[in-house]
């Protein structure tokens, strides 16, 4: 009768480990298995582990061969021109130094220089160059502002890079669906089965481009999953909407404003108020014209607040957030959500058709001003109106430094966004003539890059002023380094005259007058490096 055998390896794993012990305690305190004690134990010891791992190695069964790896990619995109790529290598190997002093030098931040640099590659879309993609990568995973940048200049190939490096996994949570491939939008089938079955990822990017195409399409398709979806996903999806908002999507938010999630309630109220003329804007528009009218019975022409006394269901389905946060009075609160989502022209009818530079220009009595005309910012940032946010922003040079419903430099910088880009430049402008640059650079990052020309000569002449006046220098020095990657570099000629070290007055800060001159010096080198940067990446076009 013959007995099974053992496994192969079952011997060889003990007598292995007898081995791996004798070799750390040392041969004159373990024997190795198989010899003797004695001046020969350590050369048997390396025979037996010789003969040991030979017939371990003999003992592994064959394993299937690995998938060979599938190339990179094409880039078909034109090759960068070798100066931009040399510039490349250099702002890329550019570390921020490790010194502890405030004073930076003359030197220019080639970092800081990077974000312009890709943006204008991108722009004249070419390819970034394959050694430099691990450098690229390895940037944008130590900043986060810079990856939309650098994985459309990397383009394809980064997410095939990035497939075996652990440390660059970002680039596959930015690309869609984790950088796989879409199917054809045509393919109904395939899209259909795609979002039925698809990873979270794949069908987030599925619904962007199908929404970005074919708007209907894309919230058709978001109906078929709807009521099975996961409350998180439901928000995600939903916040898809945004792209191409329209009249079209009305039924399907008014149902979601009956979801059981807060959040997903609260989104859907939001989309439906930038639609004007939705059933919801319509209603919160006679809950806002009820707690807000105009009383003639004096003088001249007051505003009047009547806030909500309470918070009931209807308001809370349409999105009206009942609990106050803590300072926060609740009749307040409510009145601000209400005038907030209202369509801006609910006001001109309700307020005697006035105009809405008469009506911010209206007192509000019983202190409610200050809650009214920041409910208005937000109204007019939410609907994109420029002609509400022009009245709240008010002139730039009023001594209040920004209107009357400007509660903050960050409600400023958003009623700014509304407006086109010469306009926002303009506005800023007049506002750095009028109050200096305390309290401009908030307002400056909303600017278009690089600047218009009005507005970087006011920077320059504000800079000029607080050299001459003897103002403490690294105060400004957050406006001087936006004005290094913003103005526009044909100022620099402008700049020669700012480069000698100023007379210091008295009372002026010890060392003022060299900080500036070296932040000056810095500034035109900057711009000119920038000039140089613009002609490299067109050096290709031209050839």
């Amino acid at each position: 009768m013959s007995s099974t055998p053992a496994p192969v390896d079952a011997p060889a794993q003990s007598a292995w480990e007898e081995l791996v012990t004798a070799a750390l305690l040392g041969t004159e305190r373990r024997t190795p298995p198989g010899g003797a004690p004695g001046r020969d134990a350590p050369v048997a010891l390396l025979d037996t582990a010789a003969a040991e791992t030979v017939r371990r190695r003999a003992g592994l069964r064959p394993a299937r061969a690995a998938e060979r790896l599938r190339p990179a990619p094409e880039d078909r995109r034109p090759a960068l021109p070798a100066p931009a790529a040399r510039r490349l290598a250099m702002l890329l190997a550019d570390r921020p130094g490790t010194g502890g002093g405030s004073r930076r030098g003359t030197t220019p931040d080639l970092m800081e220089l990077l974000p312009q640099w890709l943006a204008a590659a991108n722009d004249r879309g070419y390819a970034a160059p394959s050694p430099m993609l691990p450098a690229l990568l390895d940037a944008a995973r130590g900043r986060t502002d810079l990856r939309p940048a650098v994985l459309a200049f990397a383009g394809p190939r980064a997410v095939w890079l990035a497939r075996m490096n652990p440390d660059w996994r970002f680039a596959l949570r930015a690309a869609p669906g984790g950088g796989t491939a879409l199917p054809d939008l045509d393919d109904t089938d395939e899209v259909r089965r795609l979002w039925q079955q698809g990873l979270f990822a794949e069908r987030v990017a599925l619904l962007a481009a199908l929404r970005a195409r074919e708007p209907a399409a894309a919230r058709e398709l978001l109906a078929t999953t709807w009521p099975t979806e996961r409350a998180e996903d439901r928000l995600m999806f939903l916040d898809s909407l945004r792209s191409e908002l329209g009249a079209q999507d009305e039924p399907f938010l008014e149902q979601a404003l009956s979801d059981r999630s807060r959040n997903v309630r609260a989104t859907a109220a939001e989309l439906l108020s930038a639609l004007p003329d939705s059933a919801l804007a319509a209603r919160m528009a006679a809950r806002a014209e009820a707690c807000v009218a105009v009383d003639r019975t004096g003088g001249a022409p007051t505003i009047v607040v009547e806030a909500p006394h309470e918070c009931d269901a209807a308001m809370e389905r349409d999105g009206v957030v009942a609990k106050a946060p803590a300072g926060r009075g609740e009749r307040s609160w409510w009145l601000g959500q209400l005038v907030e989502a209202a369509p801006l022209g609910t006001w001109t009818l309700r307020l005697g058709g006035r105009t809405p530079q008469e009506i911010v220009a209206l007192p509000v009595a019983d202190d409610w001003q200050g809650e009214l005309h920041a409910a208005w910012c937000r109204a007019a940032v939410r609907q994109r109106n420029a002609g509400w946010a022009r009245a709240l922003l008010g002139s730039p040079s009023a001594p209040e430094a920004g209107g009357p419903g400007a509660v903050s430099l960050a409600e400023r910088a958003k009623l700014l966004g509304t407006l086109g880009a010469a306009e926002r430049a303009d506005w800023v402008a007049g506002f750095i003539s009028a109050h200096g640059l305390s309290e401009a650079f908030q307002l400056l990052g909303v600017c278009a890059v690089p600047w218009a020309a009005p507005l970087g000569r006011a920077v320059v002449d504000a800079l000029n002023i607080a050299r001459d006046a003897g103002s403490y220098p690294w105060s400004f020095s957050g406006v001087m380094g936006l004005a290094e990657r913003c103005l526009d570099p044909s100022e620099a000629s402008r700049l020669d005259a700012l480069l000698a070290v100023p007379d210091e007055p008295e009372d002026a800060s010890p060392g003022a007058g060299g900080y500036w001159a070296e932040a000056f010096q810095r500034l035109v080198t900057t711009l000119r490096l920038r000039a140089a940067m613009t002609e490299e990446l067109d050096a290709g076009k031209a050839g």
